[in-house]
């Protein structure tokens, strides 16, 4: 191998680790695709990844070594890059590209825009919010106004990708924001919860997801990643808590506090509606591609199903055992099927089972000992669920081995 060779072979494989890890590709994941790629581009490839720096070792022979270190923020989920970004590694293994059409390729797929634009997204806010209120058993009024919390607080994430200084302080300001909204409705509608309305409205930072691959990464030995990744989860955790707070406390000294009247609570059948519309909500947050959205709502479906009807006989906790098992076997199956990241089904049913909420409530109780639900014995439920999920993931790869390592 010539150097002009080695060179090009390097580059591909730095910028590829670095758009993955851009794309919210878990640390153990992306060092084992890494080490994949670099075998079958005929090179040893040692890797250390963690959410915020990276380091490459490549190696041919004795005289053609290089060594990379780079410093990067934690990514980002956008499942439809990710997909893309896998399909044209395939491509370059079997031929149909060659290394410098894929660095062309490479730079194209991270610079390509939001693939659904600002209003589809903001739709898909409104309705996650809304979805998870009905997950949640509320009433109608708190689902509308949580939906409408939800597009407010879409708002503040667009401003945030034009603006570097309101990115830095955005999960602290949309709760912020978030409270004050939700206090200013209530004046509007007494009968609206405020504290599930500002809930619902920030579902989508509460960190439940990265605290659940924080917990895989430290069951792959991948410790100092596991552990960075679980640090900023909790710290994510207390800056929206903070946000909440200060939120309300504002909201109150501006409009005042009116007497709560109880509303109609949702028929039971709410659940299931919620949980195809938080799926299909998430196809769109997190950017999949089009085709790939049946099967990531499927997932959510499957994942919801499996946890409840687990729950029926063992208990909701080692009930999301059973829905992180059967997601997880679906998506390898899935990945099998269609060639594509087994994540982009993965992460999608996941979301479903992750315990944000019950995080954000029991750091809650924890502060104030209020219970802002009917949730006795929080603490073990969470801690109980988090292994659940990990334990069924590490199963379902025994079950069904994964066709690759995304």
């Amino acid at each position: 191998m010539d150097n002009q060779e080695f060179l090009e072979k390097r580059r591909f494989i730095i910028k590829l680790g670095k758009a993955l890890h851009k794309f919210g590709t878990p640390a153990y994941r992306l060092e084992t695709h890494l080490q994949t790629v670099a075998k079958t581009l005929g090179l040893d490839g040692y890797f250390l990844i963690s959410p915020t720096s990276m380091t490459f070792v490549l190696q041919h022979d004795t005289d053609q070594e290089y060594n990379h270190v780079a410093r990067v923020k934690p990514g980002e989920l956008d499942l439809g890059a990710l997909a893309r970004t896998d399909a044209l590694v395939e491509e370059l293994r079997s031929g149909q590209r060659s290394l410098t059409e894929a660095l062309q390729r490479l730079d194209q797929i991270a610079e390509m825009p939001n693939p659904y634009g600002p209003l589809l997204t903001l739709a898909a806010y409104g309705c996650a919010a809304a979805a998870f209120a009905m997950l949640m058993a509320t009433s109608w009024n708190d689902v509308f106004w949580s939906g409408v919390v939800g597009m407010v607080v879409y708002g503040l994430v667009f401003a945030a990708e034009h603006s570097k200084r309101m990115a830095e302080l955005l999960e602290p300001l949309a709760a912020t924001v978030a409270g004050i909204v939700s206090c200013g409705l209530a004046q509007l509608d007494p009968s609206i919860n405020i504290p599930v309305v500002i809930l619902s409205g920030i579902i989508v930072f509460i960190p439940g997801l990265a605290l659940t691959l924080g917990l895989a990464e430290l069951s792959a030995r991948d410790l100092m990643s596991g552990t960075m990744r679980i640090m900023d989860a909790v710290m994510v955790l207390f800056k929206l808590y903070f946000g909440a707070v200060l939120g309300v406390a504002i909201g109150n000294a501006l409009f005042g506090q009116d007497l709560f009247i109880e509303p109609t609570s949702l028929p039971r059948w709410a659940s299931w509606l919620a949980v195809p519309l938080l799926s299909s909500a998430l196809v769109f947050i997190f950017k999949a591609r089009l085709k790939d959205a049946p099967w990531g709502i499927l997932a959510g479906i499957l994942a919801f199903v499996a946890a409840m009807l687990g729950g029926i006989y063992l208990g909701d906790s080692i009930g999301i055992f059973f829905g992180a098992l059967a997601v997880g076997i679906y998506a390898n199956l899935f990945s099998r099927w269609t060639k594509a990241p087994a994540s982009i089904a993965l992460l999608q049913g996941i979301v479903i089972l992750v315990p944000g909420s019950k995080t954000y409530l029991g750091l809650n109780a924890f502060v104030s000992g209020d219970t802002l639900l009917a949730q006795p014995h929080l603490g073990a439920q969470l801690f109980l669920i988090f292994m659940s999920l990990v334990a069924g993931l590490i199963f379902s790869n025994v079950v069904v081995t994964p066709r690759s390592t995304l």
